[in-house]
């Protein structure tokens, strides 16, 4: 599983002119899924978005997790995350879950961010979505289950 998580003041995604998900201050988790993954890696993904401390204590030092600071989360599907560039002019997405495992691990990912308590919005899956966020810092980083670290 991938994540592409940027700290944001607000983000929203749309879908067919409507707004579908919009948050105030916190995350911005775009979400793929690797067709090998398994539940355990749900499970990491889910406590490492929670818990990174990438926001400023009362130092301005990143030492306040997602959980600390009550911010809110927007979850966007991003099969893309899987796009290998290393042969030609077009990504091959091989590594990609397929559709029905995706949208069930995205789906349980939803579930278990919002068993947090904190503010949960989302896009749809498989749709076309367009993505607004004002980065905040910016703050971007890159998760992956398969590593077992930050990238």
């Amino acid at each position: 599983m991938r994540g592409c998580v940027q700290r944001v003041t607000r983000a929203s995604v749309t879908v067919d002119r409507r707004i579908e998900g919009q948050i105030a201050a916190g995350l911005l988790v775009l979400l793929g899924v690797d067709a090998e993954d398994t539940p355990e890696d749900i499970d990491w993904m889910v406590q490492k978005v929670l818990n990174l401390r990438i926001f400023a204590d009362d130092a301005d030092q990143m030492n306040r997790s997602l959980l600390d600071v009550r911010g809110e989360l927007l979850i966007v599907s991003q099969f893309t995350l899987f796009g290998d560039c290393r042969k030609g002019r077009r990504p091959s997405f091989t590594q990609a879950a397929p559709p029905e495992k995706a949208e069930e691990f995205y789906e349980r990912f939803i579930r278990d961010m919002k068993a947090s308590g904190l503010t949960v919005a989302s896009g749809t899956f498989r749709a076309d979505m367009q993505v607004e966020l004002v980065n905040d810092g910016p703050v971007t980083l890159w998760l992956d289950s398969r590593a077992g670290t930050i990238l």
